[in-house]
């Protein structure tokens, strides 16, 4: 093995870190007559001291979890075979493991010896984060749509900050796993909210170019954080660098404008009015704070404001036919995407060997896709965009099925076509989801859409695990949900494409006085933003 030392106590040296944070390093027992070089035999190689201490494994390499009890000197012998020791001879590693240090210097992995016994306990790692996402969606949806989306996106950044630092001071893995649950509660917040504070500050017309550049900017930090890996080798550093940035936000966090749209249906006009000059003047539409007047936004949204006082309830997600029929049909396309999505991202080691190389290659085709997003949204619209890209994930995982083990280059290429139609569904699904639901119960039903989504994303590393048993079962289950949910979305969704965001359920029920009423109340916001 290449350059190892001793893992047997640790020592101190976005769910995507996970494959660099969480990376399994080549490992072995530790044997003291090999690795304690003052009891080594000066007249044998470490490769005869590796023969006769360590049994062979897969592929004959040395075995990760099993040692001799005692030195094996009859395997030196060129006759030797595998009769010539049994499995009684050997026993577990109670003296800790030695890892391969030659890709990453250090993982949580190496930290607390995460491998053959205790190797389930990095999945129920992930699967904690992923709850932390799910639980955060539900809170935060409600909690944005309740105070409003700006203070909630900056304690969610705060939070981040301090629970990513946190972890690098963790003694233990019980104690790193609580602060990434902490991590993740507060992830789904900065997940959510900006998308939809975007949209509501947006006019119709550039509504889907300023979500496709919010998407961009994800793939971006996809690329940095590949490169920033390749940098960074140990996990603390990896750690350190991804979590700084985060403060910074946290602090930027309080510039931004609060949505108007929201502050005005929640009966605060006045905030409104000073959110909307604050725009205008940034923009260098200074005239426009001159037509901008309590009265007008009163007026121009009095109908809106009243409905909204009759009735606001998250539970209109499921008793308004309307509601319920979009919310179901959502559920399953949210699901679905999230379960093939993290399927395949999160299963980097498995498709090549070099993960710094795949990590940057796919977050440079995710930008490539979401920078064609806006043609093909004003194109072939908003549903179609959507459904169609997903469709095409699908196909490119399940085309991955005929493709043998042995044509690595093939295989890269569907999973990174794959990744490539993903970053386009869900560009577009930022784009399509805030224009189904209305202004009060926007942020809410994104939560739940966002907490089923992360179900699937729970769900898609348990599926994978079934792959010694059932060895087909994980590809076409990625392959086929997001088809299935695709179809769903033609068939049962409608085209939201040049249609303003409605503002209540009202507007919902008819779409043509909700698209009369939409072009008058963003004349108000158009004159001040100019987005």
């Amino acid at each position: 093995m290449s350059p190892l030392q001793r893992g047997g106590a640790p020592k101190r040296h976005s769910l995507k870190q996970e494959n660099f944070l969480a990376a399994v390093p080549g490992h072995r027992c530790w044997v003291r007559m090999l690795d304690n070089s003052s009891e080594a035999p000066a007249n044998l190689s470490s490769k005869d001291l590796l023969t006769v201490s360590i049994p062979p494994g897969l592929h004959r390499e040395p075995h990760q979890c099993r040692r001799f009890r005692q030195p094996q000197w009859q395997l030196l012998d060129p006759n030797a075979t595998a009769t010539n020791w049994s499995e009684a001879a050997t026993e577990l590693c109670v003296d800790g493991w030695v890892y391969d240090r030659s890709t990453f210097t250090s993982t949580i992995v190496s930290e607390w010896d995460l491998v053959c016994d205790n190797q389930g306990l990095k999945p129920m790692g992930q699967s904690i984060y992923m709850a932390g996402v799910l639980l955060g969606s539900i809170s935060w949806g409600f909690l944005s749509d309740r105070f409003g989306r700006k203070p909630v996106l900056s304690w969610c950044c705060l939070q981040v900050a301090l629970a990513n630092t946190g972890t690098i001071f963790a003694s233990n893995f019980l104690i790193y796993c609580g602060l990434r649950f902490l991590s993740a509660f507060g992830a789904a917040g900065i997940i959510m909210i900006p998308a939809t504070l975007m949209v509501e500050w947006t006019t119709t017309r550039r509504r889907a170019v300023t979500v496709t550049v919010l998407g961009c900017s994800y793939s971006l930090g996809q690329m940095a954080l590949g490169a920033l890996a390749f940098t960074l080798r140990d996990w603390r550093a990896l750690q350190t660098a991804v979590s700084m940035p985060f403060f910074a936000v946290f602090l930027i966090s309080w510039w931004l404008p609060e949505s108007a749209r929201w502050l005005i249906i929640t009966g605060k006009p006045e905030r409104a009015l000073q959110e909307l000059r604050k725009v205008a003047r940034i923009n260098g539409h200074k005239e426009a704070t001159k037509s901008l007047t309590v009265e007008v936004l009163t007026a121009s949204m009095e109908e809106e404001v009243a409905s909204v006082k009759a009735r606001r309830s998250v539970l209109d997600l499921f008793l308004v036919p309307t509601l319920r029929w979009r919310s179901c049909c959502m559920f399953l396309v949210s699901f679905s995407q999230m379960i093939s999505y993290y399927g395949l991202v999160l299963d980097l080691q498995n498709l090549g060997s070099d993960i710094f190389l795949l990590q940057v290659l796919f977050g440079a085709v995710d930008l490539l896709g979401r920078a064609t997003t806006t043609f093909l949204l004003s194109f072939l619209g908003h549903r179609m965009t959507l459904a169609s890209f997903q469709a095409m994930a699908g196909l490119s995982i399940l085309a991955n099925i005929f493709v043998p083990q042995d044509l690595q280059t093939v295989r890269v290429v569907f999973a990174v076509l794959g990744k490539g139609c993903f970053g386009i569904s869900l560009t577009s699904i930022s784009v399509y989801k805030p224009e189904l639901y209305p202004t009060t119960l926007r942020m809410t039903a994104d939560g739940f859409l966002q907490s089923v989504g992360r179900l699937g994303a729970v769900m898609g590393p348990l599926v994978r695990m079934t792959r010694q048993a059932v060895p087909l079962l994980a590809p076409v289950s990625y392959g086929v949900t997001p088809i299935v949910s695709s179809l769903i979305l033609l068939f049962f969704l409608p085209e939201t494409r040049g249609l303003p965001l409605p503002d209540t359920i009202q507007d919902l029920e008819n779409l043509k006085s909700a698209a009369a009423k939409g072009k008058r109340q963003e004349v108000v916001i158009t004159e001040s933003t100019w987005f």
